[in-house]
């Protein structure tokens, strides 16, 4: 319970201290909690590496993005779950990003550990050809490796998706939106291992920033069904702060479903605070 006061009340600091932020930087895409270039659970369509400096930039840049990461902390008081992951992500010729996640999942004091290997191809740019209408769209896919699991339940498998992201600047406030689909194996995302089947999924973001320096906005994942275990849609309400060109701070509420559901898996709700840095 102390633990979760603290959680509260640093959250309520970093929210209350971005009232008095008058500027700051664009600071999209963090590390999701696998690695990818994203929000807390979902991939965008941007690849790594957008930190750039267009004025000093130079052959190196056009092969090499600059590298960025992240670190995001979960409480789910629920479940007493404190999961922590860490990223990195860095992005080829523009166009292919790289990148790796760990995460540590401690339920009830034991520790469950799982790695996350992540390709992402940006297919189309956004506003390609001048075009102010085109998302961005890219393609990925994820390896992951879980470990323990369950006796029979397999320890790694592939996600694949595709995701478009577009940056609508002709409203009042500028907003960010960003939709696909996943195919996945993940039993609660790969924290209990991996199905023999495979499901498609939708998810979804859309963020306001109503200051340079301040993004607000929500997130959702739906849940995989399989044969014999069905995973609980995810959702998330997230503020993030852009302190400057290179460091993003993170402070969000999260439902991962329902941990008394008979339909469900779930982990119930809880805090999420990251730190983000991009070279």
């Amino acid at each position: 319970m102390r633990k979760y006061k603290l959680l509260v009340n640093a959250l309520v600091s970093v929210g209350a201290f971005l009232l008095l932020v008058p500027f700051g930087y664009a600071g999209v895409p963090l590390n999701n909690l696998e690695g990818a270039g994203g929000v807390a659970f979902n991939p965008l369509a941007y690849p790594a590496g957008q930190n750039k400096d267009s004025a000093a930039s130079n052959a190196w840049q056009d092969v090499f993005s600059k590298p960025q990461f992240g670190v995001w902390y979960t409480y789910l008081p629920d479940v007493k779950v404190d999961w922590t992951a860490i990223g990195a992500a860095e992005t080829l010729f523009n166009r292919l990003e790289v990148s790796y996640g760990y995460e540590l999942i401690a339920p009830d004091g034991k520790n469950i550990r799982k790695s996350n290997i992540g390709a992402k191809l940006l297919l189309i740019p956004e506003n390609i050809a001048g075009q102010n209408y085109i998302p961005a769209v890219s393609v990925g896919s994820i390896w992951k490796y879980t470990t323990p699991v369950a006796t029979g339940i397999d320890g790694n498998a592939f996600d694949f998706y595709a995701v478009a992201t577009k940056l609508i600047t002709q409203l009042p406030l500028p907003v960010l939106l960003s939709a696909g689909v996943l195919s996945t194996k993940g039993r609660t995302t790969g924290v209990f291992g991996y199905d023999d089947d495979r499901d498609t999924t939708f998810f979804g973001n859309v963020d306001i920033i109503p200051l340079s320096s301040v993004a607000v906005g929500l997130e959702y994942k739906q849940g995989a069904s399989f044969d014999d275990f069905k995973n609980a849609d995810y959702w998330d309400a997230h503020l993030a702060w852009f302190a400057n060109k290179n460091l993003t701070l993170v402070g969000a509420y999260v439902n991962a479903g329902s941990e008394d559901s008979s339909s469900s898996v779930g982990l119930g709700n809880g805090l999420v605070l990251s730190a983000q840095y991009a070279f």
